[in-house]
């Protein structure tokens, strides 16, 4: 069935009569504003603004940084920037673990909860799981005397040659008498000085506490690493001005001498002076003489 000519006349002249759009002063009934419309006008106007608005709205988001608003939306930056930061939280976990390692197996050292050793309880070697005498790579008990007389009679031209190599220069934690001196014979890998209870102990050169605690045996212990693989320890003392993670100073006090520990005579300082993992005379390196 065709539609009627007449509607469709009808509607198209609806479209294009024309009207008008009057704004008048409510009191004084004066026109203020007109406007001569069409229905196809207003069509085609509403139009316009809806897609200006949906063009403008999209180059908002696609071209600004007002879409990192939207929920949801991640640039591509924040991406970057998230990766790094879990790289680098990863990396830091992994230092974390070793660190914690490292401290965990000096302080196993000290407390002696590592047993079968063969080595002086009071020195940092007592806690060494290995068998020596089963190694063959060691030096006998005849270069071990040599060493020792070798020391004890040109002491001050190893000092000279060791602290020239070392690059370093160490000062003496206290003035004492010292009572008991490094032996490699008898596995007494320090030095025992004699002092005052309460005396000052002060470290021998700048650099970091790695542990800072007491224990049983040699009461509160101090150890600190220095530049060029040296580290030193301080046992026996009754209390301790630093923590570990402290930064110190050549010089810097950083316990009081005395005598707790089990394996204490008496009020003394113990002390132990390593260079790369092995143990060496103090005596080479500092004088303990008042």
């Amino acid at each position: 069935m065709a539609k009627n000519p007449k509607k469709r006349v009808k509607f198209r002249q609806k479209l294009i009569n024309k009207y008008r759009l009057v704004v008048l002063n409510e009191d004084t009934f004066e026109e203020k504003l007109s406007f001569k419309l069409t229905r196809l006008n207003v069509f085609v106007f509403g139009t316009l603004i809806s897609v200006m608005l949906i063009v403008g709205t999209i180059y908002l988001i696609a071209f600004t940084s007002l879409r990192e608003y939207i929920p949801g939306y991640s640039s591509t930056k924040l991406k970057r920037e998230a990766t790094q930061l879990v790289y680098k939280v990863d990396s830091l976990n992994q230092v974390l673990e070793v660190n914690n390692l490292y401290i965990q197996k000096v302080r196993e050292l000290l407390t002696g909860e590592i047993s079968e050793v063969l080595f002086d309880k009071d020195s940092v070697l007592s806690a060494m799981k290995f068998n020596k005498d089963s190694m063959n790579f060691g030096p006998s008990d005849a270069d071990l005397e040599f060493r020792l007389d070798v020391e004890s009679t040109d002491r001050f031209s190893i000092f000279n040659e060791a602290t020239k190599s070392a690059d370093i220069v160490f000062f003496s934690p206290v003035k004492g008498i010292v009572t008991d001196g490094y032996s490699l014979k008898n596995k007494h890998f320090a030095i025992d000085i004699a002092v005052k209870k309460g005396t000052p102990v002060k470290s021998v050169a700048d650099g970091t506490v790695i542990f800072a605690d007491w224990t049983i045996e040699t009461g509160y212990v101090v150890i600190i690493k220095h530049s060029k693989g040296f580290i030193s320890v301080y046992k026996h003392n009754i209390a301790l001005n630093k923590h570990q993670g402290d930064m110190v100073k050549s010089g810097e006090v950083i316990a009081s001498a005395g005598d707790m520990g089990e394996l204490s005579t008496g009020p003394h300082l113990h002390f132990e002076l390593w260079n790369e993992g092995y143990p060496v005379n103090p005596v080479n390196y500092i004088d303990f003489e008042q």
